[in-house]
């Protein structure tokens, strides 16, 4: 899961908040309870005695059949804002299809070439009317990433020079693959042992700065057979933290909130793949606009998909 603009004759305010939302679910796996997945996708899997080791394998050779890897994402969220006593609501949806390709090593980290197969967001606010950006000249557009064996993304400064424009404002994509795969534990790990992880992102447009990051605690509760691979199935608590700053209409804010969520997800163990996750989260954040002496609640749910469609 994610602009200032100049909303002729609509609340100023409302589109500062909305604009910085926009695809915010598009980096799914950031916060994250979870939808059942149909009985036809998972089957119980014995469970290894010993503990296992968690690695991505992306792959690097040992895996030679597999040279590129397909995701489909999909999210909807919703967006809900107090404005003096009038309550404003934005819906979101978004879906992309992404396919990581080996290129080999970097250092110790895995070079991998990303594709946007596809990608799209449509935006209605029952304030500002339709928002959603054209994404159609993105598709097809590439870049390289490293990734950690234990799934830090070490660097997708590449995705910058994707951009897209929204509100009159040009946006990029690296924020969308910043916390893309979810973090291993770096140790052995059996049936109920936990292990925390943190992740953070910034979004930045010309006008607002916003921080999010998130702590995180990963529970792994057993084994399941997830498209024929034996997977991990790990739960993981996160609890967030937002603050920022910003301008609109000479008027300046300051953000501050808290997210709760879990995530559920899925790594094929012997592949050292990730397979799927699922995530639901909700963010209560305050805006505070101090020349104005009033502050605009806001409330934002999440509910969020990634899953594995191709291997080749």
């Amino acid at each position: 899961m994610k602009l200032k603009n100049a909303f002729t004759g609509r609340p100023p305010l409302a589109a500062a908040v909305t604009i910085i939302f926009v695809l915010a679910g598009g980096a799914v796996p950031a916060t994250p309870t979870a939808p059942k997945v149909p009985a036809t996708f998972l089957s119980a899997a014995p469970a290894p005695a010993a503990a296992v080791v968690l690695k991505y394998k992306m792959p690097a050779g040992r895996w030679p059949w597999i040279s590129s890897l397909t995701y489909q994402m999909k999210s909807e969220e919703a967006l809900v804002m107090e404005i003096q006593g009038q309550s404003t609501n934005t819906q979101t949806s978004n879906t992309g299809t992404f396919t990581f390709k080996a290129k080999g090593l970097k250092d110790k980290n895995f070079l991998l070439g990303v594709t946007i197969d596809d990608i799209a967001a449509t935006v209605a606010s029952d304030a500002l009317g339709d928002m959603s950006p054209d994404m159609s000249w993105v598709k097809g557009k590439s870049f390289d990433m490293v990734l950690s064996p234990l799934g830090s993304e070490v660097d997708v400064s590449g995705a910058e020079a994707i951009t897209y424009v929204m509100a009159a404002e040009t946006r990029n994509l690296s924020s969308s693959f910043k916390m893309f795969f979810p973090d291993l534990p770096g140790k052995p790990v059996k049936v109920r042992d936990t292990w925390p992880s943190s992740a953070g992102n910034e979004e930045k447009t010309g006008s607002m700065s916003i921080r999010m990051d998130y702590q995180n605690v990963n529970t792994l509760e057993g084994f399941e057979t997830v498209e024929g691979m034996e997977c991990a199935r790990i739960s993981s608590q996160v609890t967030g933290t937002i603050t920022g700053t910003g301008n609109q209409m000479d008027a300046d804010l300051t953000f501050s909130g808290t997210s709760k969520g879990k995530d559920v997800w899925y790594f094929a163990v012997k592949e050292g793949i990730f397979v799927k996750a699922m995530s639901e989260s909700t963010t209560a954040m305050s805006i505070n606009v101090p020349a104005a002496g009033f502050t605009i609640p806001t409330t934002q749910t999440i509910k969020a998909e990634v899953k594995l469609a191709g291997k080749q």
